[in-house]
């Protein structure tokens, strides 16, 4: 059976394990622990777990360089983009939204825009984990580069564990049935204040 390719995105090291910006490196966690595995360093500059299904993959770039590791992976083991999905948080969609889509822009995320240029397509699938947009006038960049706040943590194991769902269910069932879904089910959740 064709296994797929499921890159979590974030930064590697202490200091940003629990920022925004680090939500695929969680749900990719959370998908190792799923299926009992461990992540080993690998020649890609990638951490990796290999399952039955899925080689999980945590690029160890730093953010703006994830498609170095992606391709390589990709390369390696011969797992093309049609069965690649790329797992990040998106300021975009709102805390407590989980999206699923193949392709479209990269929405100025680093992390996708060097994965849509080292690999020359944006048809890849992606499960956004939604974080919203920064209070009043912060920049963006800090605020990605910050850990969740109080109250979003309280919520946090919840909607890690329902985007590693969504990626079962890209894997399973394919984008159109797990839009139906997960789209729907966006959680009411109180988030920071505004």
């Amino acid at each position: 059976m064709d296994r797929w390719l499921i890159a979590g995105l974030g930064n590697p090291g202490a200091e940003y394990a629990g920022n925004r910006h680090n939500a695929g490196f969680m749900v990719l966690d959370e998908l190792a622990a799923r299926a009992s595995g461990r992540f080993k360093a690998h020649k890609s500059r990638a951490e990796v777990c290999e399952t039955s299904t899925a080689i999980l993959a945590k690029p160890l770039t730093y953010m703006n360089l994830s498609g170095g590791p992606v391709k390589a992976l990709s390369d390696f083991y011969k797992i093309g983009p049609e069965r690649l999905i790329v797992v990040h948080d998106e300021l975009d969609v709102p805390y407590g939204a989980l999206r699923a889509k193949l392709g479209g822009g990269d929405n100025g995320h680093n992390g996708l825009k060097s994965i849509t240029k080292v690999l020359g397509t944006r048809d890849y699938l992606r499960v956004r984990f939604g974080i919203g947009r920064p209070p009043g006038r912060m920049d963006p960049a800090s605020f990605v580069l910050r850990d969740f706040a109080t109250m979003e943590r309280k919520d946090l194991p919840f909607l890690v564990d329902r985007a590693a769902d969504v990626v079962e269910s890209l894997m399973a069932r394919g984008l159109e049935a797990t839009q139906n879904e997960f789209h729907r089910a966006d959680l009411h959740i109180s988030g920071p204040p505004r």
